[in-house]
Order: structure tokens, then sequence, then C-alpha cells
């Protein structure tokens, strides 16, 4: 406890969480992907995240056990449902199948699915490790427009 000149003692909990290590500064979503420690880490796009987190969700509600929904959770539900832009499952799978024909990272991947740019050179701006050495416009323009077409049937 701790006390105040006022007379007035607080109380600081101990700390629950890890120590963060100090960032080392290798990392950059720049023309050259340099993402440090998380370089080939799995990354999930926001509809992705969604499907998984609503699949926890459902087998805790389901479980005998009474299912701890915190707010914090309930919150993270609500942006990934407002901010996902491809909702059934069928059209993520479809999605994620159309990115592992590229051989673009799966930063590039996520960022792209989550972005959804509307032309080439949004998404060159957007994501400018997605240059022309990368994958030619006529390419990234092939898979803009295929995911445009899935996001028009989503609903």
């Amino acid at each position: 406890m701790a006390s105040h000149q006022n007379g007035t003692a607080t109380y600081n909990p101990p700390q629950t969480s890890r120590p963060k290590r100090a960032p080392t500064g290798d990392e950059e979503a720049g023309a050259v992907l340099r993402l440090g420690e998380f370089q080939d880490v799995p990354t999930l796009s926001l509809s992705e995240a969604r499907l998984l987190i609503s699949a926890v969700s459902a087998t805790r509600k389901e479980s005998k056990k009474k299912p701890v929904q915190t707010e914090t959770l309930d919150q993270v539900v609500e942006y990934l449902d407002l901010f996902s832009r491809f909702k059934p499952q069928d059209k993520i799978n479809q999605l994620e199948q159309l990115l592992s024909q590229t051989n673009l990272d799966k930063y590039e991947k996520s960022q792209l699915s989550n972005l959804c740019p509307a032309d080439v050179e949004e998404a060159r701006t957007l994501i400018s490790s997605l240059t022309e050495d990368k994958i030619s416009s006529e390419d990234l323009d092939n898979i803009l427009n295929e995911m445009r077409d899935l996001r028009r049937f989503t609903t």
C-alpha cells in the first residue's frame, strides 16, 4: 500500500502479466518485411480470427462448465463481427485457397484480407512490401478482383 499526502491509502495490485521485452527495433513492414521474431509466425485475418474465436466460444458454451465470458472477449467478438470482411466459412476457405496460390508472405495475405484494397495502387500503397518484383500488377489485380467477387456474395 502506498500513501498519499492527504493520508489516503491506495492499493497497487501485483503485476499479473509477463514483463514485456523492449522492442529490438528490427521490425518494419516496409518495402522489405522485417518482422523480427514474428517473421515466420502464422498470422490470421480478422475473418479467420472471428471464425476461430466464435468456434471456441461456442465450444465453451456447450461444455458442462460455466463459460467465462469476459467484457474484453465480448468487445473482441463485436470488433471482429464489425470489421471482418468475409463472414461465411466457405468464403474464408475460398479466400485462403486463392491467396495460397501466391508467393506472398503470411503477413501480406492477412493484410490483403483485412484491407481489401480497391485496386493495385491502393494495395501497393497500404502494403508497401507488395512490390512489382514480388507480384506483378496483373496478378495482383486478378487477386483483388477475385476477392471483390468473394465479398460481393458475402452477407
